[in-house]
């Protein structure tokens, strides 16, 4: 799964990145294959990333991916 980053956010209020990312797909990619493509790019544990959501338009390929990126397990449980 080949991810594109649209748009990058430092939030040091919650001490994490937001990040609004596009993918191509026959269908609607579960959460967990996102949280992984995710580990593997921004070299985060699986465990530190939330995904808000994913969306995608009626017979279109293209889904939208909203996510948060924590540098540690406690700062996501807060």
């Amino acid at each position: 799964m080949e991810l594109k980053e649209i748009k990058k956010y430092e939030n040091p209020m919650f001490n994490r990145k937001e990040v609004v990312l596009e993918v191509e797909s026959s269908s609607s990619p579960k959460i967990t294959e996102v949280e992984q493509s995710l580990s593997e790019k921004y070299s985060l544990p699986v465990e530190n990333i939330k995904v808000k959501s994913i969306k995608g338009n009626f017979g279109s390929n293209q889904f939208l991916i909203k996510a948060n990126l924590y540098s540690s397990i406690e700062d996501k449980d807060k």
